[in-house]
Formats: C-alpha cells, sequence, structure tokens
C-alpha cells in the first residue's frame, strides 16, 4: 500500500520537474497525471495516469490496430496488446507482463458493455466537497485494484507478488497492514481531496505558504538522505 503511494508521489513529482523545466526554456510540455487515485473505474485511472504513455500507446498502437472499431473479439485483442505491450515497456520480467494483464482484465468489461468512456469530465462530486456514494465505491473499488497490480509491479517475481497480496489479506499478525500504513494513506488522500477542490480558487498568500511548510516537512524527514527516482529506471 505504501507503495502506490510513493510511485504517484515519485512519478508525480518527477513530472512536475521536467514541466517547470521546460517553462524555463519556453517548452510546454503536456499535463501527465490527474488525481488518478480519484478514477471512478480502471479506463479514467488511465486517463489521469501516466498520460503522456497512455496517449501515445492510443494514437500509435491502438487506433493503428483499429480500436474498438474492428468487431468485439479484434477489440478485445487489442486491449490485451496495448496493456501487455506496456507492461514489457517497464521491463522484460513476467512481473510487469502480469502487471499489464490485470490492468486489461480490468478493463475489458468496461469495453465489452460500451462503459469505458463514461467518465471522461474531471468533474468529481461536482457541487459537493465529497463524492456521491457510487462515486466512492468506483474510486475505492478502482483503488484497491490499481494497489493489487502495483504488487506485481513492485515484486521481484511473480511468487513473491502472490505470496504479498496472501498476506496482505491477513489481519493477523503477520499482516502487511498497520496503524501507521493506515495513517499516511487518510493523510495523503485527504491532502490530495482538498487540493483537488480549492487548488484553483485558492489565494496565492495561502497557497504559497502551505507548499514552504510541505517542502521544510520533507526536507527534515528526509534529513538530505539522497534518493533516486524510480520512474529514473524506465
Amino acid at each position: 500500500m505504501y507503495f502506490a503511494f510513493q510511485i504517484y508521489g515519485d512519478f508525480s513529482g518527477y513530472s512536475d520537474i521536467a514541466i517547470g523545466t521546460a517553462k524555463l526554456f519556453g517548452i510546454q510540455l503536456m499535463t501527465n497525471f490527474k488525481t488518478p487515485y480519484f478514477s471512478r473505474d480502471i479506463a479514467e485511472f488511465w486517463r489521469r495516469w501516466h498520460i503522456s504513455l497512455s496517449t501515445w500507446f492510443r494514437d500509435y498502437l491502438y487506433i493503428p490496430l483499429g480500436g474498438s472499431r474492428v468487431g468485439k473479439w479484434k477489440s478485445v485483442r487489442n486491449v490485451f496488446v496495448i496493456f501487455l505491450v506496456s507492461g514489457f515497456w517497464h521491463g522484460a520480467n513476467w512481473t510487469f507482463i502480469v502487471w499489464g494483464g490485470i490492468h486489461a482484465a480490468l478493463f475489458l468489461p468496461l469495453l465489452l458493455r460500451g462503459k469505458n468512456r463514461r467518465y471522461t469530465s474531471d468533474t468529481i462530486g461536482e457541487g459537493r466537497w465529497l463524492p456521491t456514494a457510487r462515486e466512492f465505491l468506483g474510486m475505492a473499488w478502482t483503488f484497491g485494484m490499481v494497489c493489487v497490480a502495483w504488487v506485481f509491479f513492485r515484486a521481484e517475481s511473480v511468487g513473491e507478488a502472490v505470496n504479498y497480496i496472501g498476506r496482505m489479506f491477513q489481519f493477523g499478525g503477520n499482516s502487511s497492514w498497520s496503524k501507521s500504513a493506515i495513517a499516511v494513506i487518510l493523510i495523503s488522500v485527504t491532502s490530495e481531496l482538498i487540493g483537488f477542490k480549492i487548488s484553483h480558487k485558492t489565494p496565492r498568500w495561502i497557497v504559497w505558504p502551505a507548499y514552504a511548510f510541505v517542502t521544510v516537512v520533507l526536507l527534515l524527514e528526509s534529513q538530505g538522505a539522497p534518493a533516486d527516482f524510480i520512474y529514473f529506471q524506465f
């Protein structure tokens, strides 16, 4: 569970640095993340996560293969092709292939029922602070499945991933859950929700001190220890 937030913070920060650096030279790069963990289904997740890569696969692989306009079974084939290739793109290991296969399996029911473009708007819980009950359940299910897939992405082998998933659902002495993990998750999700709802409406005299506070906290917690970006290897 920690890894889900670690890789999001890692890659989102990595992307923001690239976008900011490019702006110094007058180059406008595309947004790469749009609060992906608030996605209400897996199709929406891939419209919000690593947007540059998913857009590239859509334009140069999925659409040339015929997309979803070539009949049901060829559409199923195309979905598996793009997700499995996406997994292989991250590394020549079966764990990445399984990771891509899980996302393909989650995406297929939406495609076959014609609901893969149900959520194309950035608006979640329109007109209210909290999402509706239906949206919340969709987000919880999607986030849970994404976390299960992340285990394969992170693990050294498929067997290691399967064993870890088994421990995830053991709510006993060997469980990977802890009070600190739950606290981190609640704080992260709450912060992201607040940022999502008010970031474009909050005055700068509130936003910048908040950014400065977070920066100081991160520097104190890291104690100056160098750390490589996870996604730098990809």
